[in-house]
């Protein structure tokens, strides 16, 4: 076994708690703004950047358990970016949505005026 990259005892939860927070913080900006159809371009970048973020980390995490790192490593790593790179690319789509849906009411209404 290689020597660890961490120490996994005092930093193996450092990861997932900070992308569990911005995510979470990021989620509900989302189901704030997008719904009323404001800060399109932050938030699709943020949302990007969130999930480039995951796949990086489930990019590091694999490599991690290639390289033979410690339990406390490659999972602290390894898990984040698995649930990141799911939630953050399923949830992707649903706001690409719901920005064309607000988009065509706010047209819609114009029309009617």
């Amino acid at each position: 076994m290689t020597q660890p990259w961490f120490d996994p005892n005092h930093y193996a939860w450092i990861p997932g708690t900070a992308y569990g927070v911005i995510a979470g913080l990021m989620g509900g900006l989302v189901g704030w703004l997008v719904p009323r159809g404001r800060a399109r371009e932050f938030i699709l970048r943020s949302w990007f950047t969130l999930w480039v973020v995951a796949i990086a980390l489930l990019i590091a995490g694999t490599v991690a358990l290639i390289d033979g790192q410690p339990w406390g490593v490659w999972y602290g790593l390894l898990l984040p970016g698995a649930i990141g790179t799911l939630v953050v690319g399923a949830n992707s789509l649903l706001i690409l949505k719901t920005y064309r849906a607000v988009e065509e009411r706010r047209l819609a209404a114009k029309d009617l005026l």
